[in-house]
């Protein structure tokens, strides 16, 4: 129970912090959520969406799963990405991957690793749908290599979902990006994936 007290006073410190440097934060925070952008990456604890692109709460529509995924069999990812299309009306959808992934690494195992088989299986299918491109590669390579491609499948993915297929007929403002996060050097790479 120590580490639980240690973070709400964290939370106190910080709330306290920004009522200082803005007093009317929360209460214009607590009456609007109007994001630009929806953030959809990977649940790992080193890739913090807000702090990596330094966006304030409020500012970010965030998602996050495994490595990234979006498929059409998650309905809680498909409800993000519903609601941040139709009611926020987001201008921007985001898949961030990361080097370094351990969904994506598990993935590419011979070895069961338990429920989370389920999850991985969609990213196994990433990588026999590009079997070619890692002839030759060394295994970190073929490991950055999948982390690219992962998000490049997922922006795909997205693309091809009802709800933004029709958003980008109505919208001129609605664009699709694929991004991928350097935990090494704190640095994001635009995949160039876009869709608009």
């Amino acid at each position: 129970m120590k580490t639980l007290k240690k973070l709400l006073d964290k939370n106190v410190e910080w709330a306290n912090s920004i009522k200082e440097e803005d007093p009317n934060f929360f209460e214009r925070l607590s009456k609007q959520q109007k994001p630009e952008y929806l953030w959809i990456g990977c649940s790992d604890s080193r890739v913090p969406a807000n702090q990596i692109v330094q966006l304030q709460p409020g500012e970010v529509f965030v998602h996050r799963n495994i490595a990234n995924v979006v498929v059409h069999t998650d309905l809680n990812c498909l409800s993000v990405i519903q609601y941040a299309v139709e009611v926020l009306k987001v201008k921007h959808i985001i898949v961030c991957g990361h080097y370094g992934c351990g969904g994506i690494k598990a993935s590419m195992e011979e070895q069961e690793h338990g429920i989370i088989d389920a999850w991985l299986r969609h990213i196994k299918d990433v990588k026999r749908f590009n079997e070619d491109k890692f002839d030759g590669l060394n295994e970190q390579a073929k490991f950055n290599l999948m982390c690219e491609l992962n998000v490049k499948e997922q922006v795909k993915n997205i693309s091809e979902n009802s709800v933004v297929k029709n958003a980008l007929k109505e919208r001129d403002d609605l664009f699709l990006h694929g991004w991928i996060y350097n935990l090494e050097d704190g640095i994001l790479k635009d995949l160039e994936t876009s869709h608009a």
